[in-house]
């Protein structure tokens, strides 16, 4: 494309993009700002502040029709908006949690909410992007703060084998995903996703399209945690600090997701859907399958979450196998409902570490008759794990419904039922969870559980409410779903000229 007029529409880029922009500006404000002043207190308030900002912003524009800005780079408003909504949300709830609980384990670094913006920043690029080379952009700006983040524990072997874990496949996993990129730009000549058919159709390579497509895929893959690109995720999950993992299985996921269905909306919106939705219907059947399996011989309640989300991966392939715009629909709503799921219940298991090593080590045993000494944490856990589980009338189940239902309307009736099946076995390994905590006698748990305070923060507390009083409501408001629908209209989508 000419770029000769790109700088005639920077300032009105910049009101398209302004959430990227302020959280990038405002993350490298907070680098120096503790350069000069380590640890403030304040600078957890001032990433708060930013992401409330462009939450606002997003809020403000989520209705209005979808564009593109930075010379069509990436998308801005109606589905841009709703996708930033859920990884600033989630990002902001992160936070919160953070404060107290990192504060607690002797590593309140200021650094950590500089990181959580630039992750969060590279999750909203490649959550919008319209082009192969944005995506990379975001994919590897989102990955490199999440590696650090990961290992932001030094002194603990388990934390430095997670993060080093996850930057060598990590690192391995983008080897894939530019070669695919490459091959892609091959086979169409572009690397603007509404044009990629166009580009295709005229070149007629499609032996080289599809090669450059499953590879691209494997880094999509990886990001989502699923089968056979899951290996990471259990003990990444279990290593990391427990606030952060739930940050990063949500708010990444979501950005990972959102990607995903940009590519097959518009890269691959004219091609045969049976070309690539069978790939998609197979690596959902075994991820379901999979990540319930194993999540049911775990005694760690982070690693049990670690494949819990597996699993959750696989439900939104479910919806994305379906090829059609009930199914991105359907997608776009779980992400947000999963989003509150995960965020509730990682920081449910904050607020209850004793073993000073992040959860590492733990078991859900160790917790026996917790619900009784600590209600609030107790009850809340109830909603979350009750919603994992896809119980009505909790937000769980209405966004399987909305995954499931297009997979059945599109001939993938065994793909669902293999999903119900599915979200029936993990019903033992959440009501494990609320059976330790509200069934067994606090006399059967470890004796350093019993001894410990387990204190709440009130900004915590209202963080596990809010999430809580969300999936109870979710669900009776139709107009959440009815959004989703209509960002896969014809005209709700901007198309690049």
């Amino acid at each position: 494309m000419e770029l000769s007029g790109a700088y005639d529409t920077f300032l009105t880029d910049l009101g398209g993009g302004f959430s990227l922009v302020v959280l990038a500006t405002v993350g490298i404000v907070l680098v120096v700002w503790d350069a000069f002043r380590s640890d403030a207190d304040a600078l957890p308030w001032a990433a708060s502040a930013a992401i409330l900002l462009a939450l606002c912003w997003e809020a403000v524009h989520l209705g209005d029709e979808g564009g593109t800005a930075f010379y069509d780079l990436i998308r801005t408003n109606g589905f841009a908006s709703f996708i930033n909504i859920v990884i600033l949300l989630s990002a902001l709830g992160s936070i919160v949690l953070s404060v107290p609980y990192l504060k607690g384990i002797k590593h309140g670094y200021g650094e950590v909410y500089a990181l959580i913006l630039f992750a969060t920043s590279g999750m909203i690029l490649l959550a919008t992007a319209n082009n192969l080379v944005t995506i990379f952009v975001g994919l590897e700006t989102m990955s490199v703060a999440l590696y650090i983040l990961t290992g932001l524990v030094r002194e603990d072997e388990g934390a430095i084998e997670s993060a080093l874990k996850y930057f060598l496949l990590g690192a391995f996993s983008t080897g894939f995903f530019l070669y695919g990129i490459a091959l892609l730009y091959g086979a169409t000549g572009t690397m603007y996703l509404p044009e990629m058919a166009a580009g295709l159709a005229s070149r007629d390579m499609e032996f080289l399209f599809w090669s450059g497509c499953a590879l691209f895929l494997v880094g999509f893959l990886f990001k989502v945690s699923a089968v056979p690109f899951h290996m990471w995720t259990p003990d990444v999950y279990q290593g990391a600090p427990t606030t952060l993992t739930g940050f990063m299985s949500t708010a990444s996921k979501a950005a990972a997701f959102s990607a995903l269905i940009l590519v097959l909306y518009y890269g691959l919106a004219e091609m045969s859907t049976g070309k690539w939705s069978l790939v998609l219907a197979l690596s959902a059947l075994v991820t379901m399958v999979l990540g319930n399996v194993l999540a049911l011989s775990q005694d760690n309640v982070k690693r049990m979450l670690a494949y819990s989300s597996i699993a959750h991966a696989g439900y939104v392939l479910v919806a994305l196998a379906a090829g059609s715009e009930a199914g991105y629909a359907g997608a776009l709503y779980y992400l947000l409902i999963y989003a509150v799921m995960n965020v509730g219940a990682f920081g449910v298991m904050a607020l209850l570490e004793w073993d000073r090593k992040e959860g590492r080590l733990q078991t859900i045993n160790s917790l026996s008759g917790i619900g009784y000494r600590k209600p609030l944490l107790g009850v809340t856990m109830v909603v979350f794990m009750c919603s994992l589980m896809g119980l009505p009338p909790l937000g769980g189940f209405f966004g399987k419904v909305a995954v499931f239902a297009p997979a059945v309307a599109s001939g993938l009736t065994w793909l669902a039922i293999v999903g119900v099946l599915s979200s029936v076995l993990s019903g033992y390994y959440y009501l494990r969870v609320l059976y330790v905590f509200w069934m067994r006698a606090p006399s059967d748990g470890a004796a350093d559980a019993r001894a410990a305070k387990f204190p709440v923060p009130t900004a915590s507390a209202a963080v596990l409410v809010i999430c809580a009083a969300m999936l109870l409501v979710v669900g009776f408001v139709p107009q959440v779903r009815d959004v989703t629908d209509a960002f896969f209209q014809v005209s709700a989508m901007a198309v690049v000229p």
